[in-house]
């Protein structure tokens, strides 16, 4: 024993030697021979992990027994340089450190003065993390908590490097990870378009239930101040006053694409196949944000960002498509002035016909064919730009029909829809510019960075939790998640380390 002991003080790679001799007999031997290849898979993968670990063990080890070598020959002056003003020096401290092939513990020299704190030359030099969690399981929590519960997130991270990390550390470490997104986007320059390519941009929102401590302070009011109409359900038209909205913002490239009316809808009884449709613009160079910690404001001054970052002279066509969400649209307008930018508004169409078909119903059973004819009328007469027409004739139907209260109530609403939105509904102009019509891009999001992972059933969320995900889920769906880490190491490193403008000895550790 004193022997091998020994060994591993001369060579601290001597125990990862040992041991992996030690597989290759297991593999190699009788036993091993017999086995099914799942047992033989699973005895390789997880002794393969302990090697790994064992040789960064070993690797540690060395850049200790360096350290101290080094710093034990520089003279006190080469020392307070180096650590401001520390002089004494004292070997053997220890810390541990949790990475994706298990835990190590990472042995360095402390220089120490009296009054002051230790300073631990090797962390800077290895960018060791305050906590104890290396970088490495940082960007895999990050990577499995934007997919599921944090709970499968803890387990697959335990099949894959043991138990390094538990639920709540995983929560604490995404919301870390997040803290250098706004700043990564502010120091990123777009790929730059032609004048002729589109600007789109469209805002959203949309609800995330929240813990009550976390509710917006009106609706935490209005939730109180609510009166119930039963006791175990909630009436119709009554609300949980549990979610806190959230608003998403999208931006995107799209070259013009001329289209007419029946590109968009199909005539009244079908459409033949004598001509296929035009396409619609295609989104390119997607950029997804969003916010539930923020006001609109916020948010939509970000998306107005990097749009500006696109076209920082405003040569370009900006088309901006929207639900009819009015608090939105002056708060986009206000922007769009404050910049001094021109701006094309759209009404979402699909907005549109979701309102004509509650219409229809007023005058058509639910399963009649006839209401997808009456639906394309009215749609072909939007489109071409008779909104105000569209909607004198769907109320002249009503009365023919004699409807009265809330038989003709969906009536009221489609045509005071096209009637607040009047101009934002010039489609035949929109058709004609070749400017995208539908916000299927920030529908789209909505499910994507919300419904799909913080509208998971039960989930509760904090406010910190819940902004965190949502801005890693759309770097991620930005395709910037490797850059962005890259940049996120750099500035925690800068945080944790920051330069003192002092001699800047360089160690081996």
């Amino acid at each position: 024993m004193e022997d091998y002991e020994h060994a591993a003080m001369a060579d601290p790679f001597a125990r990862a030697v040992s041991f992996f001799t030690q597989l290759i007999c297991d593999l190699s031997g009788p036993a091993a021979l017999i086995l099914p290849h799942q047992d033989v898979e699973e005895m390789a993968a997880a002794q393969g992990r302990e090697l790994a670990r064992l040789l960064l063990q070993a690797h540690l080890d060395l850049r200790a027994r360096r350290e101290e070598a080094e710093l034990t020959v520089l003279d006190t002056c080469s020392r307070a340089a180096l650590a401001g003003g520390r002089t004494r020096l004292e070997s053997g401290h220890h810390r541990e450190l949790a990475t994706v092939i298990g835990t190590v513990r990472v042995t360095r020299c402390a220089l120490r003065s009296p009054g002051l704190s230790n300073v631990y030359p090797a962390d800077k030099v290895l960018g060791l993390p305050r906590e104890r969690h290396s970088l490495g399981v940082r960007k895999l929590a990050v990577l499995e908590s934007v997919r599921g519960s944090y709970d499968t997130a803890m387990e697959a991270i335990t099949r894959a490097c043991g138990k390094v990390v538990g639920k709540r550390q995983i929560e604490h470490l995404v919301q870390q990870a997040a803290v250098d997104v706004a700043a990564f986007y502010a120091a990123r320059t777009p790929t730059p378009a032609s004048a002729a390519t589109l600007l789109v941009l469209s805002v959203d929102g949309k609800g995330i239930v929240m813990r009550p401590g976390h509710l917006r302070e009106a609706t935490r009011k209005a939730a109180e101040r609510a009166k119930r109409t039963f006791r175990t359900r909630l009436a119709i038209g009554e609300k949980t006053g549990r979610k806190r909205m959230a608003t998403l913002a999208a931006i995107y490239d799209a070259d013009p694409a001329v289209r007419r009316p029946h590109d968009i809808i199909a005539p009244p009884g079908g459409r033949s196949t004598a001509r296929i449709p035009r396409p619609g613009p295609k989104a390119q160079a997607k950029w997804l944000t969003g916010s539930v910690e923020h006001d609109p404001e916020y948010v939509i001054a970000a998306a107005f960002d990097q749009a500006e970052a696109r076209d920082p002279q405003h040569r370009r066509c900006w088309v901006v498509l929207v639900d009819g969400a009015r608090h939105q649209l002056d708060l986009i307008q206000a922007e769009a002035e404050r910049r001094g930018v021109s701006i094309h508004i759209v009404l979402d169409l699909v907005h549109v016909i979701e309102k004509l078909w509650a219409a229809s119903r007023c005058f058509h059973a639910p399963a009649d064919p006839a209401a997808e004819d009456w639906i394309a009328v009215k749609t072909a007469r939007v489109l071409r730009g008779r909104a105000q027409q569209a909607a004198d004739e769907i109320r002249a139907e009503a009365d023919r029909h004699k409807l009265t209260g809330d038989q003709r109530t969906a009536v009221d609403k489609a045509c005071q829809y096209l009637n607040n939105n009047a101009d934002f509904v010039h489609y035949d102009r929109a058709l004609a510019a070749g400017w995208p019509i539908a916000s299927g891009v920030i529908e789209g999001a909505a499910r994507h960075l919300i419904a799909d992972r913080l509208d998971i059933t039960g989930s509760r969320w904090s406010v910190p939790g819940a902004e965190a995900l949502l801005i890693l889920r759309a770097v991620i769906s930005n395709g910037d998640f490797t850059a962005y880490w890259r940049y996120h190491v750099h500035e925690e490193h800068t945080r944790l380390y920051p330069r003192t403008g002092q001699a800047d000895y360089r160690l081996t550790a």
